[in-house]
């Protein structure tokens, strides 16, 4: 490892022993939530380790009006992919709250403490074979229990792949959360940590093989797992070794390291790692080393691994991936991906990170930043040449420290040893003279696993879905830009849903470009009852309709500050747009007139159509929808519009949500404004 990883220039956070929190609202965050009932998690280690607190996070969504009872039932957001062209840009506003504040310039608007927050994710391939039955072991999934997945170390010096393999297949359990996988856990918990570390006064304990791994840190002396999340990966960063996520944005409050984030990501740079091989000759997923000369020393071989979005297996000869990239704008490359491998490959390079200053919020406030409005960072989502729809996680990191020690420069050196007389620059819960005659000191509360600390959030598994496979009967799928339009928050008053929010639209003020694309969709839980123990807040579920649930519409007002909806025959949002897609089953997009999209957005899907259509709205018989939505899907995949431009631009559309709107407890409302095509923001610039 060179000076810089030996420095750790990183994720070092936070004062303090409260639970600090970062909650995830757009997409849902977790939280380490999955179905409960219970205004507290069950689980803290299901997936991740948050350092949030227990009450925080959304249930992951419902197919339908009821539970689910298997991962069959749950709701997956889906986001349709960015296109191959300039122009063809699909965005998602990520919308988080931070407790302990962020942003501001280090120079001219210096906040309490420093700040990162790092926003990536993970994907892999979408398999329609697999199922609730027949999981893949690594494959991303959401569970349908809250147990932790299992983990059963090596306990053989010279193992067997097919050892390796029972190990594996004896402890990952398919009815249980899959982020990382199995693997990736068993190599952090075989490699030793990095020792150039500062660790303070903290001290670090040894796996079953007698030496300290990747899963001990400053923040995690102990070793817990939480779920098969490697504690070194998640509180440095950038992470040194090869890792499963792709970068998207550091977000700061002092820009002057943004060159040093950009140039350092895995993104930017391939990341070294032992390679060595099982007793029966095939490569090992694992290894003891991460320093090069032990690795050699040791029989292995030290070698990079590049981070890409994808391989792109269409191509096989360098030749036919330059055609395929001067064909579709693919930004292909031909090359290794592991050198050890030492095999060449069509491969799509990981993006460069975007790094900029953050959105300012105050210490001590889980709301909205300085204008306003929620915290908020604008991802352009990735395109996949290969055109396969992907199944991913996001996740979101806070990380803060103080200026009580230098966090880009503070290392091994400065860490506690008694036998070299050594003092760590900030120790446990220290007494402090302040000078009084009487020498009577003051106690600081300080927890040096927390001075310097890293808070995170995760989604649910979200589908990215290739353009080409949903929207071919539109000529221009690949070229037109897509705005998502969302819910957020979960049922409940301020004081009952608290950390996490209340219902409403996000973004809830959209400025759109005539040539703009709307998909509007929303996710629910039939089992947001917030009921006991609620931990250190308020058990409860207030609101319209059956308890535990979440409903949504969409329908017309005449101003925002009106809480009754226009009759259809005066509403024009729908008149002055047209349907793109739909997800309505057996229902011709192009075919349903303006009637028919406001019923299908009124009653969140229940209907799809007035006449024409099996879900129809007039209907003789069967069960009608009821007045609250409460036979409603609680999930709705929604549809995607274009405005038209004759009799839309300069226009406001508000609208509401009908169950959720109470006036004086809850607002969800919002508004759609058409800008003008020479509007300076629908001037297109290529931004791929």
């Amino acid at each position: 490892m060179n000076s810089w990883t030996v420095r750790a220039f990183g994720l070092l956070l936070l004062v303090g022993s409260c639970w600090a929190d970062c909650y995830l609202h757009n997409p849902r965050g977790s939280n380490n939530r999955l179905n409960e009932r219970s205004a507290n998690r069950n689980n803290g280690n299901r997936a991740f380790d948050s350092q949030n607190n227990n009450r925080g996070g959304y249930n992951v969504g419902d197919q339908t009006d009821a539970a689910f009872n298997n991962e069959d039932g749950q709701y997956n957001m889906k986001f349709f992919q960015s296109g191959s062209t300039s122009t063809g840009a699909s965005t998602l506003e990520i919308e988080w709250t931070n407790q302990h504040g962020c942003g501001g310039n280090e120079d001219t608007d210096p906040h309490k403490l420093n700040c990162q927050m790092v926003l990536q994710y993970m994907c892999q391939d979408n398999d329609p074979t697999q199922n609730a039955n027949n999981f893949r072991n690594d494959y991303l999934r959401n569970g349908r229990t809250t147990n932790t997945q299992n983990f059963n170390a090596r306990t053989r010096k010279n193992e067997t792949m097919a050892q390796a393999t029972t190990r594996e297949n004896n402890a990952v359990r398919e009815d249980r959360v899959i982020h990382e996988s199995w693997q990736w856990y068993d190599s952090c918990y075989e490699r030793e940590r990095n020792k150039g570390l500062f660790t303070a006064d903290q001290r670090l304990r040894t796996n079953r093989n007698g030496y300290s791994s990747a899963q001990y840190t400053r923040q995690n002396p102990n070793g817990n797992r939480r779920g098969y999340e490697c504690p070194e990966e998640r509180d440095y960063y950038p992470y040194w070794h090869p890792n499963p996520w792709v970068d998207i944005a550091v977000l700061t409050d002092n820009v002057t390291q943004c060159q040093r984030y950009v140039q350092e990501s895995y993104n930017s740079v391939p990341r070294h790692q032992c390679f060595q091989k099982f007793a029966t000759g095939e490569w090992s997923h694992y290894s003891r080393w991460n320093i090069k000369e032990k690795c050699e020393a040791n029989g292995g071989v030290w070698g990079w691994k590049r981070n890409v979005l994808e391989v792109y297996t269409n191509a096989t000869t360098a030749a036919a991936c330059s055609n395929a990239n001067a064909t579709n704008n693919n930004n292909l490359r031909w090359g290794w991906v592991n050198s050890v491998e030492a095999t060449n490959w069509c491969y799509v390079p990981a993006p460069s990170v975007e790094c900029k200053q953050g959105p300012w919020s105050r210490v001590n406030h889980l709301g909205n930043g300085r204008e306003g409005v929620p915290l908020n960072y604008t991802w352009r989502l990735p395109y996949f040449p290969s055109q396969k729809d992907k199944r991913c996680v996001f996740r979101i990191r806070y990380n803060i420290s103080t200026d009580d020690y230098d966090p880009m420069n503070t290392n091994v050196t400065h860490n506690k040893n008694a036998a070299l007389g050594r003092r760590s620059p900030v120790e446990q819960n220290p007494n402090v003279n302040i000078g009084s005659k009487t020498n009577h000191p003051l106690r600081l509360a300080i927890n040096t696993a927390q001075f310097g600390r890293t808070f995170q959030d995760r989604s649910h598994i979200i589908l990215l879905r290739s353009r080409k496979n949903y929207l071919t009967s539109r000529s221009d799928y690949d070229s037109r830009p897509i705005r998502n339009l969302n819910v957020r928050g979960k049922r409940g008053n301020i004081v009952q849903t608290f950390p996490s929010v209340e219902y409403d639209f996000i973004p809830n003020r959209m400025e759109v470009c005539p040539d703009e694309l709307i998909h509007i969709q929303w996710t629910g839980s039939n089992t947001h009852n917030n009921g006991n123990p609620a931990g250190d807040g308020q058990a409860g579920d207030a609101g319209e309709g059956t308890k535990g649930t979440d409903r949504h519409n969409m329908v017309q007002t005449g101003e925002s500050n009106i809480n009754f909806p226009l009759p259809y025959e005066q509403t024009t949002i729908w008149k002055d747009t047209g349907m793109y897609w739909t997800s309505f089953a057996n229902t011709n997009s192009s075919a349903l007139d303006s009637r028919d999209i406001s019923i299908a957005m009124a009653s969140s899907g229940y209907y799809e159509c007035h006449t024409d259509c099996t879900k129809k709205a007039n209907k003789q018989s069967g069960t009608m929808l009821n007045n609250l939505l409460n036979n409603a899907p609680a999930s709705f995949e929604g549809a995607m519009f274009y405005v038209r431009p004759a009799t839309a631009t300069g226009k406001t559309y508000q609208y509401i949500c009908t169950r959720n709107n109470n006036f004086t407890n809850r607002s969800q409302k919002g508004w759609i404004k058409v800008l003008a095509s020479s509007h300076p923001k629908c001037q297109r610039a290529d931004t791929k």
